[in-house]
């Protein structure tokens, strides 16, 4: 019995670790990529599953745990700056009765009369503005809610974004909040060119602004169509007595507010302007995602206060998806770069959320069983955040008599190789990694992208080059010939010129991206950059055994064992020998940045602003011999705290028993060894470097 109770918890622990591994690659590419790959509800069914089993075995929980942060969209290209006032996200609710709640809740804590302002809810990407004298100063990413990205130049090449305020009587600094978004019309422009040029399209307009927004060249932000919604103002001692008092204003200042707004005196005209909304936002040129509800009154917001995570003064109302009946024609079954069958069904083209849907997603087979669908049924269609549009029911009653039972493939509908199904998989798998053409033109595609090694091409490129014989791995990439491009269908000198250019360009490619671009399965892009940093070069990685790995930052047991998996394989290790013969780099130099060991052994997590940037201080680490992380763990040996710190790394830390030290003492850390103190360039340390103060 003992035995049995040691198996269950291992599968217990293994499954945990393969959720957080998941959960930890969907939010770096929803909240940094802007590039999702499952639908939100997909994301909070594992966040659920993971809390439950860690719930279960309290003794599992970790501090690195997805459940126990919150997802950031900070970047590392940008400098981070903390917010003034934090920006908290709202309460919301996709129920009536509980918008019914929140007004009763504010109607008994107030106990006098007062009135709401409702207002659209965008579907964009946050953004904070600070006008200084009448001018832009800064604009800020939500970031994890207490310091954003610095996005301001970006922000100056959006259209109706003020550089300049007009008129009079705007305080001397203050704060306005909204939401930056992509119109349809610029979404589908955009999606467009990215085809033309093969690349990936954005799946929907939320993602196309959070993208671009981020983009490292500014002058390409003006290209994207971009446009700002302001809705919240933000400053001491405003001349205001309600919300709509300070919009009104603002709009007069030449800020772009939003004209859809209505103060309403009761809960039957909220549930009026919701009602309105409901249907009438079908007909606006921008996504909206809901309503949002605010106690007008400024002295009433602030007696209503906030709870830890929300303002007790405000909710939104979510719509409901948007569903559409249309006729199920026939389901393809697709095989991804990881060999997991996913069946889509082909539909009627109908119209949802202001796109024409022809494709949705069924998933896998038990959602088929689950839903008891049959080809030529009519079914209900829903998009709402989907990436791929999905089917959620069946519309019994129109089932006719010619309707057709699906049968899900036993074998790869590529190679005809037997299907398999790990035990707690949902999805079935074709197994034949390097021989299924799916698979491998997924991972051809994959290693050109531009996170990977940036090579100018896109699906129909490598589809041709496959067809014909002349690629099967991507080592085969660098041996082709200008004769053999010109040989494609459509291809010209010019073409050819700029797919050779950019391959002999990606053999500069840093050894982090290139270990991503080898698809080692669970390896994202941080991922690979950690272990490159950790090995410093492919054949260190290669003979690194399971416990070796396990004592890399970040890597837990499904990594470690995908890993171990990939290099066990004759064949890859074969194809790495052949890119190295290619010139590409497998290795991660040093350079002249190292410059003493004075913090050898040690790994730091920053948090907060300091005298230099944050990059500067990362160098000042690793250049004396340290080592950066990104999150507070047992593995921390010091919490790095500058001017307004993060709370969350504080409180971490505090918990943990990691010693947080101040910029002077780092500095003293490193002089008392031997090392450098000052800049990583050998410049002498600012001597007016910031006082700390943690708390």
């Amino acid at each position: 019995m003992l035995e049995l109770h040691k198996v269950d918890i291992n599968d217990i622990k293994k499954r945990i670790n393969e959720l957080r591994a998941s959960i930890a690659e969907n939010n770096r590419r929803y909240y940094v990529e802007s590039a999702p790959v499952i639908s939100d509800y997909e994301f909070d069914m594992l966040m659920n599953e993971l809390a439950a089993l860690e719930k279960a075995h309290p003794e599992l929980v970790t501090p690195d745990s997805p459940t126990q942060k919150v997802g950031s969209d900070l970047r590392r290209e940008f400098d981070q700056y903390p917010h003034r006032y934090p920006m908290l996200s709202l309460g919301n609710t996709y129920d009536m009765s509980e918008v019914e709640a929140f007004a009763d809740r504010a109607v008994r804590s107030l106990g006098t009369s007062f009135t709401f302002c409702c207002e659209l809810k965008f579907d964009g990407t946050a953004i904070c503005l600070t006008y200084r004298d009448g001018k832009l100063f800064r604009a800020l990413t939500r970031g994890d809610g207490t310091v954003g990205d610095d996005v301001t130049e970006n922000v100056r090449h959006i259209s109706n974004i003020p550089q300049e305020l007009h008129g009079t009587g705007f305080p001397a600094e203050f704060e306005i909040r909204g939401e930056i978004y992509m119109p349809y019309k610029a979404f589908d422009r955009l999606n467009e060119e990215r085809l033309r040029d093969e690349d990936q399209p954005f799946a929907n307009p939320r993602n196309a602004a959070s993208g671009s927004l981020k983009l490292i060249n500014p002058r390409e932000v003006s290209h994207r169509g971009l446009e700002c919604t302001l809705y919240h103002v933000l400053g001491e001692n405003l001349p205001f007595a309600t919300h709509e008092e300070a919009l009104e204003a603002a709009a007069g200042w030449g800020l772009p507010v939003s004209d859809k707004r209505r103060i309403c005196r009761d809960i039957s005209g909220i549930e009026e302007y919701i009602n309105y909304w409901d249907t009438a936002r079908k007909a606006l040129p921008f996504a909206t995602d809901g309503i949002v509800i605010k106690v007008n009154e400024l002295a009433y917001q602030k007696e209503l206060g906030y709870t830890a995570k929300f303002p007790r003064w405000a909710v939104a109302y979510k719509f409901k998806a948007e569903q559409a009946l249309t006729r199920l024609l026939s389901i393809d079954y697709q095989v991804g770069r990881t060999g997991a069958v996913t069946p889509v069904a082909n539909l009627e083209p109908v119209l949802l959320s202001g796109t024409t849907v022809k494709r949705a997603s069924l998933h896998n087979s038990d959602q088929m069983q689950a839903l008891d669908i049959r080809i030529g049924d009519y079914v209900y269609v829903e998009k709402g955040g989907e990436i791929i549009p999905k089917i959620t029911g069946v519309e019994l009653s129109r089932r006719g008599p010619d309707t057709e039972i699906p049968v899900f493939p036993e074998k790869c509908p590529d190679c005809g190789t037997p299907l398999v199904r790990d035990e707690g998989e949902a999805r079935f798998f074709c197994p034949n990694t390097d021989g299924c053409p799916t698979q491998i033109k997924g991972k051809l595609v994959h290693f050109i992208s531009r996170k990977a090694m940036n090579v100018i091409a896109g699906d129909a490129t490598i589809d041709q080059l496959f067809n014909l014989g002349y690629v099967k791995t991507p080592a085969d990439l660098y041996s082709l010939t200008r004769e053999q491009l010109l040989s494609l269908e459509g291809w010209k000198d010019r073409s050819a010129a700029r797919f050779l250019d950019s391959l002999d360009a990606s053999r500069k490619t840093e050894f982090g991206h290139v270990l991503f671009a080898l698809g080692i399965r669970y390896v994202g892009e941080t991922t690979a950059k950690s272990l490159a940093h950790h090995f410093k070069d492919i054949d260190t990685l290669m003979a690194a055994d399971r416990e070796t790995l396990l004592s890399v930052e970040d890597i837990g047991e499904v990594i470690a064992d995908s890993i171990l998996e990939y290099f066990s394989k004759p064949a890859h290790r074969e194809e790495v020998e052949r890119l190295k013969k290619a010139g590409l780099r497998f290795s991660e130099d040093q350079g002249p940045e190292t410059i003493s060991s004075a913090l050898e052994g040690l790994t730091f997590v920053i948090t907060g602003n300091f005298s230099i940037s944050r990059d500067e201080i990362k160098k000042m680490i690793s250049g004396n011999g340290g080592k950066n992380s990104s999150s507070v763990s047992g593995r921390t040996s010091y919490l790095l705290a500058g001017e307004k710190p993060g709370p969350e790394k504080i409180r971490k830390a505090g918990s943990l028993g990691i010693e947080i030290i101040g910029e002077d003492r780092f500095r003293e850390m490193i002089s008392e060894k031997g090392g450098q103190a000052g800049n990583i360039d050998g410049n002498p340390s600012d001597d007016n470097a910031v006082q700390l103060s943690l708390f």
